[in-house]
């Protein structure tokens, strides 16, 4: 088993060699996203993740990345993304937010840059916000009714849901033309400022999601009351949101 790496770029070559011995030309891209990319990676923690660009005959033989897959994943590779340019290209009216998110923290490890020139049209943009919002408002509730109350559960709850919300904001800010800080604790902050939310409260819940403190179940009870009214805020004036 391979140790966890301190530093992303300790990986990109070894990385680079196995999935080029498994695909050969058909490897478009390798490219890392998230935490990883944004300088918020941390060992041990954060997992790493990578947008593999694979040609359209590759896509169609993923068989062969099983044993590169197994390997990188004793050392916090998350199963890679596998996708075509084309599939990448012809998504943006359907998953903006995420090829937006991406976009906004990348690291071009290998091949062709396929994200560089996306552009996104804010009509799709905000609608996708406006339904992630929706959505995930809806299970925010059934999955608070599922805590039954226990704290262990509640603090789970908001650290499965809080990145979801985390990435939506980003594309909110992009939709205002405001410059996207790439940490998180600023961009809470900065969402916060431009849509009248509570920061003290998502400050709050970035730290349970981070595990840097514990709630009684009192507290806890009353965090995710005010999460879920925030956000059914948030997604009214998302509704409301003129382009």
């Amino acid at each position: 088993m391979g140790k966890i790496p301190k530093n992303p770029n300790e990986i990109f070559q070894d990385i680079t060699k196995d999935y080029q011995e498994a695909f050969g030309n058909d490897l478009i891209s390798i490219i890392l996203y998230g935490s990883g990319a944004s300088g918020e990676y941390v060992p041990k923690k954060s997992d790493f993740n990578f947008l593999i660009v694979l040609s359209e005959e590759g896509i169609d033989t993923l068989e062969r990345s099983f044993k590169v897959v197994s390997k990188w994943r004793n050392r916090n590779v998350s199963i890679p993304l596998f996708l075509t340019k084309d599939y990448v290209e012809s998504s943006l009216d359907s998953f903006p937010v995420e090829f937006l998110n991406m976009k906004m923290n990348y690291t071009l490890v290998f091949g062709q840059d396929v994200l560089s020139d996306l552009s996104f049209d804010k009509g799709h943009l905000r609608v996708q916000c406006e339904r992630e919002l929706k959505a995930k408002l809806l299970q925010l509730r059934q999955g608070y009714l599922d805590t039954s109350q226990a704290a262990r559960n509640m603090q789970s709850l908001v650290s499965r849901s809080i990145p979801a919300f985390i990435a939506v904001f980003r594309a909110l800010l992009h939709l205002k033309d405001i410059e996207v800080p790439a940490h998180k604790d600023s961009l809470v902050l900065r969402t916060c400022e431009e849509f009248h939310l509570d920061n003290k409260l998502f400050s709050t819940l970035l730290s349970l999601k981070n595990k840097e403190k514990k709630t009684p179940k009192q507290e806890m009870d009353s965090l995710l009351h005010s999460y879920i009214r925030e956000i059914r805020h948030l997604s009214s004036l998302v509704d409301n949101m003129e382009i």
